[in-house]
């Protein structure tokens, strides 16, 4: 499915303009002068990019482990498969803003320090060290990975539309729900356990439709009205994320089917090094920041895509064939 890996290169770049835009951000003032209002409220609104991964996570895991029958074995392996896909690029991430960490004079930086090491720090709340905040969503990532045989395993075998209309409810309503009862809205595992479902839902609603649909025919509609939806989310009678997460998965199902914009080899490439943009980017911010006098987004940006598609050819990719070893 070249397109799904093509959109994560713009899903992590979305990420990176975000935090390149917010207050007092030089960038962020030009660009709100020139851009009309809706227009901003976009680019601004990158931080979304990260449920549209937790819903493709759901899609892709669920559709690359479609006919497994989680034997003992079978799930040594899974599980050994989903460490290989995250730590070790995320660990370099670590040891680049090292220097930084040990500077820190944040009280009890030290247990953060181990949050970060085990990637629970999701389950904290708010956390007072900002040395890569994108982490939080691999700590929910490890959650989804960890519970993600349970729910495909009650979800494939009833891969009818009656079961996904009734689970695609469910995760519709899931998070608010969590709300209603109590759950804060700072266990982000929990929060956002309703995208990572909808991605399970939607690869479900895929193997119905892939032969019977265009992918544009889901994909157009899809993303104009996330589109529109952040744009105007003023406007929307419940939370946006709650809008976003069954436009998300009619995106992502049309995309699975085919979309050729984002299936050239060269976007295929810079997908499949988005994880390293994603959780290099705020390490390279760092470095950059501490040894230039001056700062240029555009260059910024490239130096990020840069030594993201150097890590994933060199680090990445090598590490993760070692680590998975006798997994698929």
């Amino acid at each position: 499915m070249p397109a799904l890996t093509g959109l994560r290169f713009f899903l992590a770049l979305w990420v990176i303009l975000h935090h390149l835009t917010g207050p007092g951000q030089e960038l962020g003032a030009t660009l709100s002068a020139v851009l009309p209002a809706p227009i901003f409220t976009l680019v601004r609104g990158g931080y979304q990019a990260v449920t549209t991964f937790f819903v493709l996570s759901g899609f892709v895991l669920t559709r690359s482990y479609w006919k497994s029958s989680w034997s003992r074995a079978e799930l040594a392996k899974y599980y050994r498969g989903r460490v290989a896909r995250v730590y070790p690029v995320y660990v370099l991430s670590l040891l680049v803003v090292a220097p930084f960490i040990v500077v820190d004079t944040t009280h009890g930086k030290w247990g953060h320090l181990a949050a970060h090491i085990t990637l629970t720090q999701a389950w904290l709340g708010p956390i007072p060290v900002q040395w890569n905040t994108p982490a939080w969503s691999l700590s929910c990532e490890m959650f989804f990975y960890a519970v993600s045989p349970l729910l495909g395993a009650f979800l494939v075998p009833r891969t009818r539309w009656p079961w996904i209309a009734a689970a695609g409810a469910v995760a519709c309503v899931l998070t608010r729900a969590m709300w209603a009862v109590g759950i804060s809205d700072a266990i982000k595992p929990l929060v956002h356990l309703s995208d990572f479902l909808m991605g399970i839902v939607a690869a479900c609603a895929y193997e119905l439709l892939q032969d019977k649909v265009r992918g544009w025919w889901l994909y157009v509609p899809g993303f104009a009205c996330a589109a529109a939806a952040i744009a105007w989310a003023a406007w929307l009678p419940v939370d946006l994320n709650s809008v976003l997460r069954p436009l998300n998965g009619i995106l992502l199902v049309g995309l699975a089917i085919g979309c050729r914009g984002l299936s050239g080899s060269v976007l295929v490439y810079l997908g499949k090094a988005s994880y390293a943009m994603y959780i290099l980017h705020v390490p390279v911010m760092w470095w950059y920041l501490r040894e230039s006098h001056t700062f240029s987004p555009v260059l910024y940006v490239a130096i990020v895509i840069a030594v993201s598609a150097l890590v994933y050819a060199v680090v990445e990719e090598p590490t993760n064939r070692l680590l998975r070893q006798g997994t698929r």
